[in-house]
């Protein structure tokens, strides 16, 4: 897949970047014209964590004490 000639000639390929450095990724499967779909950063191990947690109703002292007990990683930094 990583050479296929159509992903390359259509123009399916996208720099993007990830922790370790830029990765090349495909581009998602549907086309719409005029719409060009968000190639964001990958994240790092960790890095959203807290947020999700935050959007899934945790709170940030809930959060805290799930770090403290080793259930999820620390802080991301």
């Amino acid at each position: 897949m990583l050479t296929h000639p159509q992903l390359t000639t259509r123009d399916r390929w996208r720099q993007i970047d990830a922790p370790a450095g830029p990765i090349r990724s495909l581009l998602p499967p549907p086309l719409i014209a005029g719409y060009q779909p968000p190639m964001g950063a990958v994240p790092a191990l960790g890095q959203l964590t807290g947020s999700v947690l935050a959007e899934l109703g945790f709170a940030d002292d809930e959060i805290a004490a799930l770090r403290e007990q080793g259930v999820i990683g620390p802080v991301y930094r």
